[in-house]
């Protein structure tokens, strides 16, 4: 079975049993979330839109930052150099099923 949910913003492709990232959602590790904004279900049937009355259900893993991000600036030959950087907070989950 298949779907794709929205999960904090962005829309994912999931399976059961598929381990994916997303970004930081509330809770702890071990704690389990559900999903309730389908937006298609293949089943039996494939159901889109408002037709979609599936429900994905997750469990947290662990909570991760990605790779460090460099946002270098610099003008040449005028001495100004601004480096910034920073690390995107991820969750780790895996889903459970999609009932």
């Amino acid at each position: 079975m298949l779907a794709v949910v929205k999960i904090a913003g962005q829309q994912f492709k999931v399976q059961k049993d598929q381990t994916l990232y997303v970004p930081r959602i509330a809770g702890n590790a071990g704690d389990k979330v559900e999903f309730g904004e389908v937006l298609l279900s293949d089943g039996d049937k494939l159901a889109v839109g408002k037709d979609v009355k599936a429900v994905i259900k997750a469990e947290i893993i662990d909570h991760v930052q990605g790779d460090k991000v460099i946002a270098f600036k610099m003008k040449r030959r005028k001495g100004f150099r601004k480096k910034h950087g920073h690390r995107t907070h991820y969750t780790k989950i895996r889903i459970n099923g999609i009932e």
